[in-house]
């Protein structure tokens, strides 16, 4: 085995599994081994949980690679890959571990692959705490990445929320040259998509019309076109979701939000529409939760790119950190906009 290795301290910055996703990704497209240790330490339950595990392990299967210390709450890996090859991957999840966030692991890897990989989730969540909603994935996150030149087919045939899980999502990933990301301006305003979702055993409680009221009472004084859609899904457990995306000319930003026990249904709209209008107000190409998330695939692109982004988080200044460790150039941070320039 290759002697030199990429330490990784996973409780930099805001020491959670985007360090452990970033990380091993583009080990993976390097074939640099790394060490990834202190896993999740700044999380309630430090180490590995079910969708880093099997993110991971996927990953390891798609490089033919050799993982060490991949068992669940396990604080360190080491990760050890080999040539990227064509495959179908089918990920079992047993609970309702968020597949958006096993995805993020295995996209940029994906891509490097000769031939498309098709990836097949059975169970696991699609719509969960503290992840992107599958909605916000293919109404945002999706979009801005065919601006690079990226093919991502998405199918979801069920809807999976917490504790349960039980999705079934199958995504298709076509292999690519990235293309430079050029983000600064917005341009013309289009109209506001909002995309509302609930379990059938919620619909005679009208769970999705009242999620979208509660975006009407924050919107609606600001006579602002709207495109609303209502779903209803055959779930295992009970629950909804809301995403809100406002569609400009050269962009996409989103917001989305999460049905809670105790919560009022309305203010699950309200909440999200309100972070709309502060992601709005910004006049940033690209929301908070996107910003961190695109930053690999402008470092593997081929060339320079720049984004205008709404906040400079702890999740933007941890993913520069891991990816500055692996790839032959720098970010640079003037004020919101974010460059990358390769060596």
């Amino acid at each position: 085995m290759p002697e030199e290795i990429i330490e990784i301290d996973g409780s930099k910055y805001e020491g959670g599994g985007a360090i452990l996703r970033v990380a091993t990704a583009l080990s993976a497209i390097f074939k640099k081994p790394c060490r990834v240790f202190n896993i999740r330490s700044n999380r309630p339950k430090p180490g590995l949980a079910i969708q880093h595990l099997l993110g991971i392990q996927a990953l390891s299967q798609l490089c033919n690679g050799y993982l060490q210390g991949d068992e669940l709450g396990s604080e360190e890996i080491k990760f050890y890959p080999g040539e990227i090859k064509a495959e179908d991957l089918h990920i079992k999840i047993p609970s309702a571990g968020s597949i958006t966030l096993a995805l993020q692991t295995l996209i940029p890897a994906a891509l490097q692959s000769s031939e498309p990989v098709k990836i097949i989730f059975d169970g696991g969540g699609t719509d969960v705490p503290f992840s992107p909603t599958i909605d916000y994935f293919s109404s945002v996150f999706l979009k801005i990445l065919e601006k690079m030149g990226i093919k991502i087919e998405l199918n979801i045939l069920q809807r999976g929320y917490y504790p349960k899980g039980g999705a079934k999502v199958i995504i298709k990933i076509l292999p690519c040259n990235l293309k430079p990301l050029n983000l600064v301006e917005r341009g013309q305003f289009s109209k506001i998509l909002v995309i509302s979702g609930a379990s059938n055993s919620l619909k005679d409680k009208k769970v999705a019309e009242r999620q979208m009221a509660g975006t009407r009472e924050v919107l609606g004084k600001l006579k602002l076109p709207i495109e609303e859609k209502r779903e209803y899904y055959q779930t295992q457990s009970p629950g909804s979701q809301i995403c809100l995306t406002a569609l400009f000319e050269n962009t996409i930003i989103g917001t989305d939000n999460l049905g809670k026990l105790g919560k009022r249904t309305e203010d699950v709209g309200k909440e999200a529409a309100l972070e709309l209008l502060k992601e709005q107000k910004s006049q940033a190409c690209l929301d908070k939760h996107l910003a961190d998330q695109i930053l690999p695939f402008m470092a593997l692109a081929h060339g320079k790119s720049q984004v205008s982004v709404s906040e400079i988080t702890e999740h933007c200044k941890t993913n520069i950190w891991v990816i500055e460790k692996f790839l032959e150039g720098k970010f640079e941070i003037k004020g919101n906009l974010i460059k990358w320039t390769p060596n």
